[in-house]
């Protein structure tokens, strides 16, 4: 399981500009990332859960989460939350499979 990634954007030290649409988009690019230290890929991830303080944010969300995922579509879920840490506004969370 990775950890849930808010769209914290490294090179900034701050969140994404482009409010959830931005956030997405840097959560999916952090997700990557750090697949990607692990060995593994977008191609390993078996469930998503997307964390939104708007479900009116969906359909920008799922925009952002399908350009990163492609025809590759893993089990997912979403849910709204009161508050997410550093004021995001997006949190996703993945749990990857890669076998030996």
């Amino acid at each position: 399981m990775l950890a849930g990634q808010v769209g914290f954007d490294p090179a900034a030290g701050k969140l994404a500009a482009g409010g959830a649409t931005g956030e997405a988009r840097q959560a999916m690019a952090n997700i990557v990332a750090v697949l990607a230290d692990c060995g593994a890929s977008i191609a390993d991830v078996a469930k998503t859960t997307i964390f939104l303080t708007d479900l009116s944010d969906f359909g920008a969300v799922n925009e952002a989460y399908g350009e990163a995922v492609g025809e590759y579509r893993p089990a997912r879920s979403t849910v709204q939350v009161a508050a997410l840490p550093a004021g995001a506004s997006v949190e996703i969370e993945v749990w990857a499979y890669r076998p030996e």
